[in-house]
C-alpha cells in the first residue's frame, strides 16, 4: 500500500453508521436481566456462556463474555470470528429524546439502578450515567450533545 504525500489512493465510500458495538460481561444472566429487563432492549440471540445480542433500533448491542471470546476459536464455527475480549469497565451510550430523559431517570430509580452521574452538556443535550452489573458505564444521552 502506497503512503505519503505522493500516494494516489481512491478514498473509500463514507461509513453510514455504527452497526454494532459491544461491552464485555462475564455474568451473561445479569447482563441479560439489565439490558432486556431494565433498559428494554430486545434479546436477539444468546449462546450460553459466550454472548447475548440485543436489538437497539437499527443497531445491535453485543455483550460478550471476554473469557470465552478471547480463549480460542470454536472449531464448530463455519466462519470463525477473530478472538477478542476486554476486562474492566467499558462504555456504551444510548440515544434518548430530551423529553424522555426524566422518565428514564424515574424508571431506573424505581428499578433500583443508581444514577452515577447526570450532566447538561455545553453544546446542548443532557446525559444520565449508570453502571450495568459488569461495571460498564451505560449512558442515556440526548443526541444534541453531538449536534445530532
Amino acid at each position: 500500500m502506497a503512503t505519503g504525500p505522493d500516494a494516489r489512493v481512491t478514498p473509500p465510500p463514507p461509513i453510514e453508521r455504527v452497526l454494532e458495538t459491544c461491552v464485555y460481561a462475564a455474568d451473561l444472566d445479569a447482563a441479560v436481566a439489565f439490558y432486556r429487563d431494565v433498559l428494554g432492549l430486545t434479546l436477539f440471540s444468546r449462546e450460553e456462556g459466550r454472548h447475548a445480542f440485543f436489538r437497539c433500533g437499527r443497531q445491535m448491542l453485543l455483550v460478550f463474555n471476554p473469557d470465552a471470546t478471547s480463549a480460542h476459536d470454536r472449531p464448530h464455527d463455519r466462519t470463525p470470528v477473530p478472538r477478542h475480549g476486554a476486562h474492566g469497565a467499558g462504555h456504551v451510550a444510548f440515544a434518548v429524546d430530551e423529553d424522555a430523559l426524566a422518565a428514564w431517570k424515574r424508571a431506573l430509580e424505581e428499578r433500583g439502578v443508581a444514577i452515577e452521574f447526570e450532566t447538561a452538556w455545553p453544546r446542548g443535550g443532557r446525559s444520565l450515567y449508570v453502571r450495568d452489573p459488569a461495571g460498564n458505564s451505560v449512558e442515556l444521552a440526548v443526541p444534541a450533545m453531538w449536534g445530532l
